[in-house]
C-alpha cells in the first residue's frame, strides 16, 4: 500500500474481534470466517486487533492481508486466559509504547503512575497528602482483608500466600488455585496491553521482567477476580482444581467484559487521553520523512519502495 492515509481512522474501526473454532481465509479485501452455518466476511481495514482462540485455522493469505492493513493478530487461550504470540501489522503506530517509555524515563511522571496504580485499587479517593509508603501500607491491609473475607465466605482456613515455581505440588490447594487464576489474569492483561501497542516489559511498580507492566495492570483486579475465584474453586472440591479455576476465570472474563475494561484503565493509569491513541497516519499530516537526516551517515528510506531496501 503506497498511501497509508487511505486507511480508516482507529475510531472508525472495530477495536477487537475474538474468534474461536473457525477457519479463516482471505477473500478479496476481507477475511472470511467459516463455520457450520456458512461464512462471515469482515473487511481487513476495519479491524484493529484479531484475537485467535482455540480451534482456529488461519491461512497464510489471511495473515498477510491483515498485516498489510495494520491489524494486530494475537493468539490466545479460550477467552484470552492465555497469551501465546502476536503478529504486528506494519502500518501500526509506535505512539503508545513511545509515550509509555517517555513516562517511564521521567522520574516525576513515573511516580505519578505508581501512585495511580495504587490509588485505583481503592473504591474511594485517597487523601492527597498520603505518602507513597502510607498508600502501600493501606494496600497491604486491603489485600489481607480480601484474603480474610474470602476465607470466611468459603469456610476455608487461610495460612498465607506461599508458592514455589519449581515445586508446584508443595503449595496447598488454595495457593495453587491462586497461582492458576493469576496466570489466567496475566494472559488477558497481556493481550490487552499488546493490542493497544504498549510494552509488557516497561513496568512502573514491577521492573526487571519481560511482563512487568502485565503484573502492574493485573494487580488492579486480583482482589475482585482471582482471590474469590480461587477460594470458591477449592471450596467446591479438589478434583481437576486448576482446570476448574481456568474455566471460572474464562466465564468471569466473558461475563464481566474484562478485556473491554482493561484498556480504559491503562489509559487512566498512564494519564492518556483516548483521542491521543490515534495513529499519526490518521491525521492530515504526512508521515515524517526526515528522521535520520541529522544522523551522520544515516539513510532515510521513508520515500523509497520496499524493493529498493538494502538486503
Amino acid at each position: 500500500m503506497k498511501d497509508l492515509h487511505i486507511l480508516p481512522k482507529l475510531r472508525d474501526s472495530m477495536s477487537f474481534l475474538y474468534v474461536e473454532h473457525r477457519r479463516i481465509d482471505q477473500e478479496a479485501l476481507a477475511i472470511a470466517f467459516h463455520d457450520t452455518d456458512g461464512k462471515t466476511l469482515v473487511p481487513c481495514a476495519s479491524l484493529n486487533t484479531l484475537f485467535l482462540g482455540p480451534g482456529t485455522n488461519i491461512s497464510h493469505a489471511a495473515v498477510k492481508a491483515l498485516a498489510d492493513n495494520g491489524c494486530l493478530i494475537v493468539w490466545v487461550g479460550e477467552a484470552s486466559v492465555r497469551f501465546y504470540a502476536e503478529g504486528m501489522g506494519e502500518t501500526r503506530s509506535s505512539q503508545s509504547v513511545l509515550q509509555q517509555a517517555r513516562i517511564f524515563s521521567d522520574p516525576t511522571q513515573r511516580l505519578k503512575v505508581v501512585r495511580n496504580l495504587y490509588e485505583m485499587r481503592f473504591p474511594d479517593p485517597l487523601p492527597p497528602n498520603l505518602t507513597l509508603q502510607q498508600i502501600r501500607g493501606k494496600e497491604g491491609i486491603r489485600v489481607r482483608e480480601a484474603y480474610a473475607k474470602a476465607s470466611r465466605d468459603s469456610g476455608l482456613p487461610w495460612f498465607g500466600r506461599s508458592y514455589q515455581s519449581n515445586n508446584w505440588d508443595a503449595a496447598d490447594p488454595i495457593n495453587r488455585a491462586l497461582s492458576a487464576a493469576n496466570s489466567c489474569l496475566y494472559g488477558i492483561c497481556h493481550s490487552a496491553i499488546v493490542s493497544a501497542g504498549y510494552s509488557p516489559a516497561l513496568g512502573f511498580i514491577h521492573t526487571g521482567k519481560m511482563l512487568s507492566f502485565v503484573y502492574d495492570i493485573a494487580d488492579l483486579y486480583k482482589v475482585d477476580v482471582t482471590i474469590p475465584i480461587a477460594f470458591q474453586a477449592v471450596a467446591e472440591g479438589l478434583t481437576n482444581l486448576e482446570r476448574r479455576v481456568r474455566h471460572k476465570c474464562r466465564d468471569y472474563f466473558y461475563s464481566q467484559k474484562l478485556l473491554q475494561r482493561i484498556l480504559p484503565d491503562i489509559e487512566k493509569v498512564l494519564l492518556v487521553e483516548p483521542e491521543s491513541r490515534e495513529s499519526p497516519f490518521d491525521s492530515t499530516n504526512p508521515p515524517p520523512t526526515n528522521l535520520w537526516d541529522s544522523v551522520p551517515g544515516g539513510v532515510n528510506w521513508a520515500d523509497d519502495d520496499d524493493d529498493d531496501l538494502p538486503i
